[in-house]
């Protein structure tokens, strides 16, 4: 039997071979708040994780974006608008003819000489049409066309259902046959509209708009034929 000291055996009388284990109250609240800050650190860490493999993933889908080059430049395309043109000219006024001496804006800012400029249109047959009321353009046209090596075919005004309603500066108009002499033309005149028809040889019509001012300069022509004619690259699978 023990009695603690100062009770004197008489109020308290403990039983037992072993002191009551004594234990401080429960810190709920603390445990509570370690837990969520265990799990707000947890959540850190995993954002951070997750953050950082994307940056990384995304630095490797720039590099290999920059490496998938897209080809620049105005391909022929497969069909036009429909309209067809006959390889003779319309009746009415003629513009002018492929001996005339050039003159006005079209010479003035396309006159050329040199087999170099002579060498893009070579072997390439061209009808030169004027859709516009100023006369004497196609045959200033055609002159400079033969300048730079183009075989001039037929001169004179447009169809009817093309006067005055070429769509910017001029339209280009050609088979299956010819595409290529359609982009080497196209070259020429910045900002022509091509229009594929049925004819089955590689000639091509030239049809001058109202938009029309000048033939492209030789620098311009040949970086323009350059871009149309570019193969265009192989595109990576992660393109």
């Amino acid at each position: 039997m023990l009695t603690p000291p100062g009770l004197k055996g008489k109020q308290y009388r403990i039983t037992g071979t072993a002191y009551p284990r004594l234990r401080r109250p429960r810190e709920r609240r603390r445990h509570i708040l370690i837990a969520v800050a265990g799990v707000l650190a947890l959540s850190v860490l995993s954002w951070g994780t997750v953050q950082l493999v994307g940056i990384f993933s995304g630095a490797r889908h720039t590099s290999a974006a920059r490496n998938c080059v897209r080809a620049v430049g105005a391909a022929v395309p497969a069909s036009g608008d429909g309209l067809v043109l006959p390889s003779a000219p319309a009746s009415g006024r003629v513009s002018g003819t492929a001996s005339g001496t050039p003159s006005g804006r079209a010479s003035g800012a396309a006159a050329v000489s040199g087999a170099g400029a002579a060498a893009a249109g070579a072997g390439i047959t061209v009808n030169v049409y004027n859709a516009t009321n100023q006369a004497g353009l196609a045959g200033r046209t055609a002159a400079l066309l033969r300048q730079r090596g183009f075989t001039i075919g037929t001169i004179g005004n447009a169809p009817a259902p093309l006067q005055n309603k070429v769509v910017g500066p001029a339209q280009v108009t050609g088979g299956a046959a010819g595409a290529k002499a359609m982009a080497v033309l196209r070259s020429e005149v910045t900002g022509a509209k091509p229009v594929t028809d049925q004819r089955k040889d590689a000639t091509v019509d030239l049809v001058l708009g109202n938009a029309f001012t000048a033939l492209a300069t030789p620098a311009q022509a040949a970086q323009a034929l350059a871009l149309a004619t570019a193969p265009s690259p192989a595109a990576s699978a992660h393109c």
